[in-house]
């Protein structure tokens, strides 16, 4: 009965899977051409990939890798670990390092006090390295543990596999030869993305002192959509285009947001209205990367840029992604709330008061579609096995509203790809029942056996009749 029952139900989801068949012959990227080899463009809502050029090769992010410091910081703030106005101990190697001008830095003393507000800040606006670091050691007691905390929450979020662990199976011993040979997604070595070699002998503890940061774009890309979504604050100190630090004193810095994109910085030329963030990085070994994000009309997009070759390229290569984002795509209702599944308009039902059941789509599905390629989607549907009987009949009784299946919206072109798994859970609704159905009484189930029973020998006395003719 088992083997009959599996088999019953393989064919009815084989006939049951329903795929639209499209004239479809565009491509999504076909649309733009990056001027960089490593790009991406993310909607933030729901991670679907708008535009992709080289985005799992492994790169120096530069000072992008504070993105996961800000997280962690902002993580240890919401869970109660640390305070906004906690007071944050300098070390003497960070105070020496934050004199340092040659890299982005405002000045520490110890002999001065600084909240976990302001220090952050400086991350935010200014990417402070050496504030930075001295946040890290304020939450995981030293850079070394912090850096720890880097990777397995890199893991976590989804990030993919680190270089170290992609090193081990490929039998590599370095960082950057794993990266040069397409192996693993990121590998944080320092709280700041400064190569650990311009920290002189002072690089975390478990790192060596010629290692760098690593992460592709769509490592990089998952954790700022991550960032943004989890802590959506984060944008309201990335959006200030210029503070001062400790006004007023002898250490006052007036700190412009590299950021460029956002209003209000000195280069006004390159403003772009929508752009409210995240995160700029640059060394000789990362070139000028940028992450950034921004809002319009309700949408809102996470680029990432790498290797390109001056710092108003990072920028106008953004913008370039945010237009085509913002100008090419549109949310589009898909498939209608209530929708019918072509040619499972009703399911039959065993046991109950009445045969059969009407189903239908228990909301609508919309996306994000580029524009004029909404007729290049379909959809597939799977039902709950465990609710049918070996017949293909759903079992009395049934709720009104019980759900019975999914609908997943699936590409023509296979462009509908996602930071993270495949993407189902955004474009995957339940398929609901209409109506409840009760359970026929056994008075009722008796007679219809005996129907059955009587109808089950005419057809058989009919047919031998018959052959005898």
């Amino acid at each position: 009965m088992g083997k009959i029952k599996s088999t019953v139900l393989m064919m009815m989801t084989l006939l049951l899977v329903f795929s639209s068949v499209f004239s479809y012959g565009g491509n999504v990227e076909a649309s733009f051409d990056a001027s960089v080899d490593t790009a991406l463009l993310v909607d933030a809502e729901t991670g679907k990939i708008l535009y992709q050029s080289n985005i799992d090769q492994p790169l120096p992010p530069a000072s992008m890798t504070k993105m996961m410091s800000e997280y962690l910081i902002l993580e240890a703030v919401n869970n109660g670990e640390i305070s906004w106005e906690q007071e944050v101990p300098i070390s003497d190697y960070n105070a020496q390092l934050s004199h340092d001008r040659s890299l982005s830095n405002v000045p520490l003393r110890q002999d001065e006090t600084y909240t976990v507000k302001e220090l952050y800040e400086t991350v935010a606006i200014y990417s402070a390295n050496a504030a930075t670091m001295a946040l890290a050691e304020l939450i995981a007691g030293s850079e070394g543990n912090f850096v720890k905390k880097m990777n397995e929450k890199g893991k976590e979020l989804g990030l993919g596999e680190t270089l170290r662990e992609a090193g081990e199976e490929f039998g590599m011993d370095n960082l950057e030869e794993i990266a040069n040979a397409d192996e693993g997604d990121f590998q944080f070595v320092n709280s700041t993305g400064l190569p650990n070699r311009l920290l002189e002998g002072n690089h975390p503890e478990g790192t060596n002192g010629d290692e760098d940061n690593y992460m592709s774009a769509r490592a990089t890309g998952t954790l700022a959509f991550h960032l943004i979504n989890d802590f959506p604050e984060v944008l309201d100190t990335a959006s200030i285009s210029e503070k001062k630090f400790k006004e007023g004193s002898e250490d006052e810095i007036n700190m412009q947001n590299w950021n460029w994109m956002i209003p209000g910085t000195m280069y006004g030329d390159l403003d772009f209205e929508a752009m409210d963030g995240l995160k700029t990085g640059f060394t000789n070994a990362a070139g000028y990367t940028f992450t950034g994000t921004g809002e319009q009309n309700g949408q809102r997009f996470v680029s990432v840029v790498m290797k390109a070759d001056s710092e108003p390229h990072r920028f106008e290569e953004t913008q370039r992604l945010m237009e085509y984002g913002f100008n090419q795509f549109s949310e589009v209702e898909l498939f209608p709330e209530g929708m019918t599944i072509e040619d499972n308009e009703t399911f039959p039902v065993t046991k109950g008061k009445e045969d059969e059941v009407s189903i239908s789509t228990e909301e609508a599905v919309s996306m994000l579609v580029l524009n004029g390629e909404e007729e290049g989607y379909g959809y597939e549907v799977a039902w709950d096995e465990s609710l049918f009987d070996d017949k293909g009949k759903l079992i009395a009784p049934v709720e009104e509203g019980q759900v019975v299946g999914t609908m997943t919206v699936i590409s023509e072109d296979g462009n509908s790809t996602y930071l993270q798994d495949d993407g189902s859970d955004q474009s995957q609704i339940n398929i609901v029942t209409d109506q409840a159905v009760e359970k026929a009484g056994w008075f009722t189930l008796m007679f219809r056996s005996i129907g059955s029973f009587f109808a089950s020998v005419w057809t058989s006395v009919a047919d031998t009749v018959s052959g005898w003719f």
